[in-house]
């Protein structure tokens, strides 16, 4: 994420919860959105972010779908029902059409894949509703979500090369030589 960033129109109300459990990305992205005009809360989990928003609800929000202790999406609802204005966009490693659906259903303004870009973040937090957003800055490469889709399938069969094949109806070794090698970008 580059420092160099376009001027956003900030509310008064500018207190944002970043919930990820990835620090390296969640450090990242909040200094960004605080250089940007946000006042940052970082949280790593599920039952951290749910005691802020009993204690006090964060008029934004930037919700990790796949978490250690859950999924970002146990928090939408909390978050709406403690702030019904409150702009939530969640972010996920493993894009899918039914997660995005989930997600927008749940009450999200936006669903973005990461790593997403500080700026895309800034403007689905502040689009108005009705609006669609700009599409993103930097996209993931059709074969970064091709990747992607593949990883994600080979975690939810628990690693199992055979059952991930069947799944994919992709030949095994050929699911190997990708397993083995490095994400794209």
């Amino acid at each position: 994420m580059p420092d160099t960033h376009t001027e956003y129109d900030i509310p008064d109300d500018n207190t944002l919860m970043i919930l990820d459990d990835d620090g390296p990305f969640r450090n990242r992205m909040a200094r960004a959105l605080s250089q940007r005009g946000f006042e940052v809360t970082p949280i790593e989990t599920v039952s951290e972010a749910k005691a802020l928003v009993r204690d006090n609800p964060p008029a934004f929000a930037v919700l990790d779908m796949r978490l250690e202790d859950g999924n970002g999406l146990n928090v939408v609802q909390d978050l709406h029902d403690a702030r019904d204005n409150c702009r939530i966009v969640m972010l996920t490693g493993y894009g899918n059409l039914a997660t995005a659906v989930a997600a927008v259903k749940a009450g999200a303004v936006d669903y973005l894949a990461k790593p997403a870009d500080a700026d895309d973040v800034c403007k689905a937090l502040l689009a108005q509703p009705g609006d669609s957003p700009a599409p993103p800055e930097n996209p993931m490469s059709a074969d970064r979500v091709r990747w992607e889709h593949i990883q994600r399938v080979y975690e939810l069969c628990g690693k199992n090369v055979s059952e991930t094949a069947r799944r994919l109806n992709m030949h095994r070794r050929t699911l190997q030589r990708i397993l083995a090698k490095r994400a794209p970008r």
